[in-house]
């Protein structure tokens, strides 16, 4: 397969779970990519950088290192997000509330915000967010990630609307959850409790999560944006 010969991509949160298995996705189909996370590491062909999403400064930084290195980014996909801690909501601290809302809210937005004037200067741009099944129902234990995964699907919409006119489409998916080292910083109750509502009654894995990814950063999706498309192994309801 080459749907991504001659694309060069940047995907966030790059070094492990969601975002490594896009990357080496996109590798094998032929697209140059960069990844941006905290700790080096993912796929051994990618241009691997360091940094974190809450800078806009450390994203404007890994844009203008891939374009450089690579050329002109075509492709976003931002991967970077934690769960945040297992807790009720009374037992949220400030600082915990906005570590969560500032690496999957605004990192998201920020890596978004950083890539639009190139790709609509160049009339063609693919940015897939990931969301979460969270994010439309709410997961008890998780107030803060809840909130984030919301926020990203609505900015999603917005900005797809806001770059309708153009050849830059952007669109999110909302995962069930997914085996990913995310899972690490869960309860055993809060695992359970999302394992237990999906009808198909198993995990997804990130294989799934890349394939469904790498078609929405394809030329193969041509007529949708600001659209949130669901991979919850039956959980879904709209």
């Amino acid at each position: 397969m080459s749907r991504f010969d001659g694309r060069v991509a940047l995907v966030t949160g790059g070094s492990s779970g969601i975002g490594a298995a896009v990357a080496e996705r996109l590798l094998r189909e032929g697209a140059k990519v960069a990844t941006l996370d905290l700790a080096e590491g993912g796929p051994t062909a990618a241009l691997s950088l360091t940094g974190d999403v809450r800078s806009s400064q450390d994203i404007t930084l890994a844009v203008e290192r891939a374009e450089a290195e690579l050329g002109p980014p075509s492709v976003l996909v931002c991967s970077a997000g934690i769960t945040g801690d297992s807790l009720r909501t009374v037992e949220v601290s400030d600082d915990e509330w906005r570590r969560v809302l500032a690496i999957n809210a605004d990192g998201t937005f920020f890596a978004n915000r950083a890539v639009i004037p190139g790709m609509t200067e160049r009339n063609y741009g693919r940015i897939v967010n990931i969301a979460s099944i969270a994010g439309k129902e709410g997961n008890p234990m998780a107030a803060a990630y809840s909130s984030s995964k919301a926020a990203v699907i609505a900015m999603t919409k917005a900005i797809g609307k806001d770059l309708a006119g153009t050849n830059v489409l952007v669109n999110c998916i909302a995962p069930a959850v997914i085996e990913t080292p995310l899972l690490a910083g869960m309860s055993e109750e809060h695992i359970r409790y999302m394992v237990e509502k999906i009808p198909m009654g198993r995990l997804g894995g990130v294989d799934e999560v890349a394939a469904l990814v790498c078609w929405l950063a394809s030329d193969e999706c041509s007529f949708s944006t600001g659209a949130t498309y669901d991979i919850s192994g039956g959980r879904a309801v709209y």
